[in-house]
């Protein structure tokens, strides 16, 4: 049976078109089973009901035509409990509904299977025979996967527009498709599909004589596409600020390191490979470190890595991409779009993004924040290739994306991007403003970096500091441990760039799920392996030049804390405040004229919290990292598609934690600021203002938001919104909860489209 399973399954996916596939499945499926009717009903939920729309035994004229209101009669019940019932005669259930158009009243055992996609029912595949009988666990299994394997191609074809048509008999009924909401804004535009001309994962192995030229063909490779990331940045100078020009320079560097380089040099050498299979499997090595990481930003370098690679591919095959027309609202789609595909439609003409995979850390989702574009990132069942010149709709909050919207859509968008705007214009009237309750509470705003990408001009002016800098990319891009020197370079920057506001440096979290290319660590469970502290605690040396490198940074300027990441003790919390101490005696030894900073600890793992009082009475200051602190809470991996929806960082579990964190520190006078996702969501900004959180640090796109939100509220109203939120029982009356609030407080214009 399995050999028929994939058999059916493969004729299914080779199918024309959802008719198609749909047929194929009634005809296979009765004949297997040896069923006298097998059907397929559809659900169309703005209609609200079932819609038969493909059968083998019933009557042909009733497809398409013959639809079962919704709860009603058996197929009603199997979409209603989502589960299948099995039954030797269906005229004796109380559920039964005779309908006499389709001829199968005469039809005695049933079983009805619901075909469900994320939790949706999409339809019901029905089989009947005349005799009473049951059918047995192996028909049932059977019919089952079939049901499974048939909710994706009914869900791709709602994305595509396919299951709308057949529903209103080819009138396209309105479709949006959703993803991660990765840079806010509307935008009304034409498809451009933004494609690979270049793919390095089919170039093949090859053997060469003449390894001189070939080692000389990849260096030129590299120097051209060298000279076309200098062009981009030229581009851009009027577009972005000198500070996210500095992801150019990024991919620059990425070319020079040697590692990349004269690995595929050895190859060609060594194994007399050519050029493009000697580049085929340095930049895939380069890529696979990245892809293993649990980082969400760190993971998304690996598309960078492969963009750069096929990018010197295309001048190893001495083409070069066909000049594309961009239209005036250009909002561009892709499987995968990369920040350099974005940097290529010029800048006056680029409304949004769009792509199939990536997430809120890629390149192209910072470098969209940046320029002030909405971009939604990693949208199921994207129909890419059909995409091209189609009218598009993107709502940046929502993570939605309307193809081909009916003219009431677009007018509806079309006022809401006004509100937008005239929303823009509002919130910067904050500007420079302190960030204070209407009875006068100040709550610092600080950011969240870790590459002068991010650091925007307006970014550096209007926070009051940086309360999260991530130090690990210096090492990532790198073939060895950056030393001192270069380190200290790199932090100088930083504090100067904020002097005398604060700078928290976060000290090197890598190891288990982040290796870096030259400290491969391999485990079966990174994200409860070796990692962050535990890695400074086993490697003082490597923890003593970073720290080495913060302090001399600081000299004459004071404004440097230093953190530390996952701590789980108070004895590594002892231990790396020791270490901190030993190399500001050994630097004051040699004549560094400095001063011992403020330290403190990132609570992100449940056991800190518990011990939030004795890490306090040890340290200057502590940050919640709650996209951690949830992930492990919850138990849930926020970079997992099938677990994302459980994930919520407004469940009452961490608002116990946050609240039991504050309580411990408060007994010995020590702040606690929290710099996760959740500190720039204007809904938990009211939950964590009743907490007493005392600083909030967030990324530059968050700030006006959140200040917004601040300025409309008292302290103590937020005191007794925490109040009742703590007794709920889930994060979705929680959620629903606080958009009640801030709607009564007339910000619904922060966390949805338009300004009411």
């Amino acid at each position: 049976m399995l050999e028929t399973l994939h058999r059916i399954i493969q004729e299914v996916n080779n199918a024309n078109d959802l008719v198609d596939a749909l047929n194929i499945i009634v005809t296979r499926l009765k004949t297997q089973i040896g069923a006298d009717v097998c059907s397929i009903y559809l659900t169309d939920s703005e209609q609200r009901e079932h819609v038969l729309m493909a059968t083998d035994g019933l009557r042909p004229e009733a497809v398409g035509k013959v639809a079962l209101p919704l709860h009603r009669g058996l197929v009603g019940l199997v979409a209603e409990r989502a589960e299948y019932i099995n039954l030797d005669d269906a005229s004796k259930h109380p559920s039964y509904l005779a309908i006499s158009e389709t001829g199968e009243t005469r039809y005695h055992a049933f079983l009805g299977a619901p075909i469900v996609h994320n939790r949706e029912v999409l339809g019901i595949l029905v089989i009947r025979q005349l005799i009473s009988r049951k059918y047995d666990d192996e028909e049932v299994t059977f019919v089952l996967t079939l049901a499974a394997q048939l909710a994706s191609a009914i869900n791709h074809a709602r994305a595509s527009g396919e299951l709308g048509r057949l529903h209103n008999h080819g009138v396209v009924t309105e479709l949006f498709l959703r993803g991660n909401a990765s840079s806010s804004g509307v935008a009304i535009g034409t498809g451009i599909v933004a494609y690979q001309p270049a793919s390095l994962t089919n170039v093949p192995d090859r053997k060469i004589s003449d390894t001189g030229t070939e080692k000389q063909r990849l260096k030129d490779a590299i120097e051209a596409v060298k000279e076309e990331l200098r062009q981009f940045k030229c581009k851009m100078e009027g577009q972005l600020p000198a500070e996210d020009q500095a992801l150019f320079d990024a991919w620059i560097m990425m070319l020079s390191e040697k590692a990349l380089l004269e690995r595929a040099l050895f190859l060609i050498e060594e194994e007399s490979n050519w050029a493009p299979g000697a580049l085929r499997e340095t930049i895939e090595e380069h890529a696979r470190v990245f892809d293993a990481m649990d980082d969400a930003y760190l993971r998304e370098r690996a598309s960078d890595v492969r963009d750069l690679g096929r990018r010197v591919l295309l001048h190893l095959q001495k083409k070069s991409p066909e000049p594309v027309n961009y239209p005036a609202e250009t909002i561009l789609v892709g499987e995968e779009v990369s920040a350099m595909q974005l940097a290529e439609v010029p800048q006056d003409r680029l409304a949004g993004v769009i792509s199939a995979r990536g997430s809120s850390s890629s390149h192209v989702a910072i470098l969209a924040r940046a320029l002030g574009v909405p971009a939604v990132m990693g949208v199921t069942d994207l129909p890419v290739t059909q995409l091209e010149g189609r009218d598009l709709i993107i709502d940046g909050y929502q993570g939605r994306l309307y193809i081909s919207p009916q003219q009431t859509v677009v007018r509806e968008y079309r006022r809401l991007l006004n509100e937008e705007k005239a929303l823009g214009r509002e919130l910067m009237s904050l500007s420079g403003l302190p960030a204070e309750t209407l009875d006068h509470h100040h709550v610092p705003l600080y950011l969240n970096t870790g590459l002068l990408s991010e650091m925007s001009h307006f970014g550096i002016k209007e926070a009051e500091g940086i309360g999260l800098y991530r130090t690990e990319f210096p090492f990532m891009v790198r073939d060895r441990f950056p030393g001192e020197d270069t380190q200290y370079t790199n932090y100088r920057k930083v504090l100067e760039t904020f002097a005398p506001r604060p700078v928290v440096l976060r000290t090197l979290d890598i190891g288990g799920d982040k290796p870096l290319p030259y400290f491969p660590v391999s485990e079966s469970n990174p994200f409860l392996g070796w990692r962050g502290v535990r890695i400074s605690l086993d490697h003082p040396e490597i923890f003593l030049t970073q720290v080495r490198a913060m302090l001399r940074a600081n000299s004459g300027l004071g404004n440097l804390h230093i953190m530390m990441p996952m701590v789980s003790s108070v004895n590594e919390v002892e231990e790396l405040t020791t270490l901190i101490r030993r190399a500001y005696r050994e630097l004051v030894s040699e004549g560094y004229a400095i001063t011992m900073p403020k330290t403190g600890v990132m609570i992100e793992v449940p056991a800190a919290v518990y011990k939030s009082a004795a890490i306090a009475k040890r340290v200057d200051f502590i940050s919640v990292g709650t996209n951690d602190l949830t992930q492990y809470l919850l138990a849930v991996d926020r970079n997992n598609p099938r677990v994302a929806a459980i994930y919520s960082d407004l469940h009452p579990a961490l608002l116990q934690a946050l609240q039991q964190t504050v309580q411990g520190a408060r007994q010995y006078n020590c702040p606690v600021g929290v710099c996760g996702e959740m500190a720039g969501n204007p809904l938990a900004t009211p939950l964590l203002l009743g907490l007493g959180v005392d600083s909030l640090s967030m990324s530059t796109g968050s700030l006006l938001r959140v200040k917004r939100t601040i300025r409309s509220l008292e302290k103590a109203q937020a005191e007794n919104w925490l109040e009742n939120a703590l007794q709920m029982d889930d994060a979705a009356d929680v959620s629903s909860y606080m958009h009640a609030v801030l709607e009564q407080k007339g910000l619904e214009m922060l966390i949805k489209p338009g300004k009411r």
